[in-house]
């Protein structure tokens, strides 16, 4: 299933000396072999089979990057998320994100980490008002890894009104908020858009740290639609967020744009 543990039973050292081992075995053969001359001992001042290892080994690492990504888009396929992905390849999910970009979107038999149940006709909209600037990156990689979409962040609720109530801005299909910020407040800005005639049937996620139940309860009586404990785990976190897109952007249907 997605989500689940890559584990290999030896350590990163032992598994780096095995690939050296073989690696250097396979170059060196085929050195020999694009040598033109036969095989003799090379003195002191001939370069020319540590140049030709060189050559194969440039090549081999080409190679190696085609196939390593032809088996990240087969891990995609199968179900790996960008975590599994990056940990493979001892790296972030951000650096496994950043090398490989669009393991996700590709159109000739796309491989989707969660399948979507139909092909939306534009990208949808998402206004993400966060004032975190690491929560706000791991929000944005965790919903740009399902789909087509467009987000526009800001740090609080009179930026977001400020957006919201400018006519050219796109109507967000979701609103994912969270509480404590400057200026206005999460709270104070939920009691405004779900007031306003022209607002409050945007969809607005309530993404917090807080699980206080005073603040889950005002969320709620302020006609929150969910209310989302941020985790603290990283994988936790992005799957929270993709559970929130797989459902109201995906599964709900959503009141035409007027």
């Amino acid at each position: 299933m997605p989500g689940k543990n890559f584990i290999v039973r030896t350590t990163s050292q032992e598994t780096a000396a095995v690939a050296d081992a073989a690696v250097d075995d396979l170059a060196r053969r085929m050195a020999l072999e694009l040598l033109e001359d036969p095989p003799h001992p090379q003195s002191a001042d001939d370069p020319t089979r540590a140049l030709t290892l060189l050559h194969v080994l440039t090549h081999l690492q080409r190679a190696a990057e085609r196939l390593q990504r032809d088996a990240a888009l087969d891990a995609a396929r199968a179900g790996a998320g960008y975590p599994q992905i990056g940990e493979a390849c001892d790296m972030t999910r951000q650096g496994a994100r950043r090398r490989w970009p669009g393991l996700f979107h590709h159109s000739n038999e796309a491989p989707t980490e969660h399948p979507m149940m139909t092909t939306p006709a534009r990208p949808f909209d998402v206004l993400l008002v966060e004032d975190d600037v690491a929560d706000a990156m791991l929000i944005e990689e965790a919903l740009s890894e399902r789909g087509a979409r467009n987000l526009v962040q800001v740090t609080d609720g009179v930026a977001a009104l400020e957006y919201l109530r400018t006519a050219d801005n796109a109507r967000p299909d979701l609103i994912v908020l969270d509480l404590n910020m400057p200026r206005m407040n999460g709270r104070d800005l939920l009691r405004v858009l779900k007031s306003d005639e022209e607002l409050q049937t945007i969809p607005v996620v309530v993404l917090t740290t807080s699980s206080a139940p005073d603040d889950v309860v005002g969320a709620y009586n302020s006609h929150a639609n969910a209310y989302v404990t941020k985790p603290v785990n990283l994988a936790e976190f992005e799957q929270a967020v993709q559970s929130i897109d797989a459902f109201y952007l995906e599964t709900a249907t959503r009141p035409p744009r007027s």
